[in-house]
This record gives structure tokens, sequence and C-alpha cells, in this order.
């Protein structure tokens, strides 16, 4: 099974002082059982070669991948053109170690506060992603947004940008059930465009339901949990991630 538990489902542990990457990594072998780590940026503590390496090196050890590399702090588009400089070369640099960590997708955010995208916003947006998704491709992983605040809080936006981006390493991480518009059919419209997903606890009485959309638009990626509440979350990750292997074991079985 492709399943994978989003680091930032520990972030109150993080903030805390009580995990790290390393701790994390430990978790997902011994404590979870699952292969496909899934970072969040803000986890890693610096972005020279030798420190990511090293987790590179601890992936390795214990027999795990990076599902996906997920990138706050380089969203696509700000109005302001120096924090849009800035954040552009943070995006070059979280690609980067998503290429020493052998990232299978990367998330960098569209940006924009608003869901109506101006033509100078999309121009550009889609200017940057050709320029990741070409990148990504040369090196064998999938870029794109997350419909996570913003603009991309709106299926037709990402309907359209992932039409003019035109790539086959351009794709979204789904964030089921997280729209400001089309609510009802997001997930649905936007499952075909998935090269990973998040599953928060808030979905989980209809795990089955966004599973099979996955499927049947058929999705190859990973199933990942992502917990929010920053509370008891060694156990509330593990009860999100039960109910995900239940639903795949049960849609296998029949």
């Amino acid at each position: 099974m492709n399943i994978s538990i989003a680091s930032y489902s520990f972030h109150g542990l993080f903030n805390e002082g009580k995990i790290d990457l390393f701790g994390y990594l430990e978790s997902l072998k011994y404590r979870y059982h699952v292969s496909g780590a899934d970072i969040w940026n803000i986890m890693l503590t610096s972005y020279e070669e030798d420190y990511l390496l090293k987790i590179r090196a601890a992936m390795d050890e214990r027999e795990l991948h990076l599902a996906n590399l997920c990138v706050d702090g380089a969203h696509v588009w700000e109005a302001d053109e120096v924090q849009r400089k800035q954040n552009y070369e943070n995006a070059l640099k979280n690609l980067r170690a998503a290429e020493i960590l052998g990232a299978q997708t990367v998330r960098i955010d569209m940006g924009g506060h608003d869901l109506a995208m101006s033509d100078e916003q999309f121009d550009y947006t889609v200017k940057t992603y050709k320029e990741f998704a070409h990148r990504a491709e040369n090196n064998g992983y999938k870029v794109g947004p997350e419909n996570h605040w913003g603009t991309s809080r709106d299926p037709a936006n990402i309907k359209r940008l992932v039409e003019a981006v035109d790539s086959p390493a351009f794709g979204i991480l789904l964030h089921l059930e997280n729209w400001d518009a089309d609510k009802e059919n997001g997930d649905r419209l936007c499952s075909q465009y998935a090269f990973h997903t998040h599953f928060a606890a808030w979905v989980l009485p209809r795990y089955e339901e966004k599973i099979k959309h996955l499927m049947d638009a058929g999705y190859t990626g990973h199933y990942s949990v992502e917990h929010h509440s920053s509370k008891n979350e060694y156990v509330e990750v593990e009860w999100q991630l039960a109910n995900i292997r239940r639903q795949l074991a049960h849609l296998k079985s029949n």
C-alpha cells in the first residue's frame, strides 16, 4: 500500500522540541510500519548538503522513501516583487533539497490571497511552474501546488493552471475537502490531477468515498495522513492511519 504520514502531523511535538526529523523517521519505521515519508520543510534545520545527506542516509537505513517534500515559504505569487523574488529563491533551494533527498513529489503553493487571479498573476504563475516542472521532469519527480490557501482553493483555478502548464511532471497535492469554491465537487474534479494527497481527520467519515474517487481517476500516489490538532499526535495519527489501511484493504478485497 502506498501510505505515508506527513511530518506536519507532529508539529505540536516539534514546536515543543520533543521530536525532530530523525525521530519522525524512526516513528515511521518502528511505530507505524510505514515506508513513505512526507516531510514538511520547516522541520529541516539546514539546507546544507551534509545535513540533507544525513536525512537521506537515515531514510535509506530504514528503507524509507520520500513521497513528498511539502514546502512552505516558497509560494509562487506575491504582489510584492521583493517577496516574490525571495520566495522564488527559496523554491529553488527546496527543489535542490528534494533532489538530494530523492523526493517523488514536491508541493510548492500557488500563493495569491484571493480566489480571483489577475492576468499578471496567472502568467507569472504558469511561467514559474513551467520552469519548475521542466526541472522536475529532468530529475524524475513531480511538482505543483496544494489546494492549501488563497487562489488554489478553487478547483476551476487548479484546472486552468494544470492545462496551461501542460507537463507530465506537474500536478497537485490534493488536500481533501479543502475548498472555498465548489466544495461538493472539488475533490472529485481534481482527483485526476493529484500526485499526492493529504487526508485530514475531519474527512475520516468519507475516507472510503475519497479513496474510490482517487482510484477511479487512476491515482497511483500515496495516501498520506495529515493531522492538525497538535494534541495527542501519536495516537491521533495512529487512528487516522488505521482507517486508511482499513479502507484500502476493504476496497482491494472487493
